[in-house]
């Protein structure tokens, strides 16, 4: 296999670094980092069918609209 030599700043290689993987060559890091195929609609909607999440986010919902309300009637203390 045909190899090049790339000169990157100290920066750059640090950064490189941290997404490396235990056992991974920088080569499959880079790889697998500039991926063309990715598809980037992977894990769109995946929570959608659980409950817990949709419970957690309406709950949430509920205490925005709630401090909403007070703040707008001058009922929010700091």
């Amino acid at each position: 296999m045909a190899t090049k030599t790339v000169t990157i700043t100290e920066e750059a290689y640090e950064r490189l670094k941290s997404h490396k993987r235990e056992g991974e060559s920088f080569t499959d890091t880079v790889l697998r980092l500039t991926e063309a195929n990715e598809d980037v609609m992977k894990g769109f909607g995946a929570l959608a069918d659980d409950d817990g999440f949709a419970e957690a986010a309406g709950r949430t919902h509920d205490a925005f609209d709630d401090a909403f309300d007070d703040r707008r009637d001058g009922r929010y203390e700091e």
